[in-house]
């Protein structure tokens, strides 16, 4: 049975937090989040923005994914299923549907008797401006 949402009552900092995330198309992380915002006059503290990020990751309002260095980053995204495509260079992101992700997820979880599959799938690569900078 499913938990009930914990409605969680808005503040300064968890407005701020949000407001950040919602400038940029890229995964932050909280450090850059909490430098930011620092950077800005906001007397935020760090543990601050970790708490606020975590609370909004338990409300679906963002994404969170690991980089290569395990650093968790995240990500105010839409509130439908969907994927990432990352660049690798400036962190640029986009959100692609997958059907043909989900329908494969479900086909292999049904071949090996598994029901109610799960997934999550990021892609990373190099993105139109990068390469065309690089190439520059």
């Amino acid at each position: 049975m499913p938990q009930p949402q914990r409605v969680r009552r808005s503040s300064r900092q968890r407005d701020a937090v949000q407001a950040s995330l919602a400038s940029s198309d890229a995964f932050r992380s909280a450090q850059d989040l909490y430098a930011t915002l620092r950077e800005q006059g906001n007397p935020i503290g760090l543990a601050t923005v970790y708490r606020a990020l975590q609370g909004m990751v338990e409300d679906d309002e963002v994404d969170v994914l690991r980089t290569d260095d395990g650093e968790a980053v995240y990500r105010r995204c839409s509130p439908s299923h969907h994927h990432h495509l990352v660049c690798r260079r400036c962190g640029r992101t986009v959100e692609v549907e997958g059907p043909d992700v989900e329908a494969w997820a479900t086909s292999v979880a049904a071949a090996h008797g598994f029901t109610e599959p799960d997934h999550v799938v990021e892609v990373f690569g190099t993105c139109a401006g990068c390469t065309a900078a690089a190439r520059s």
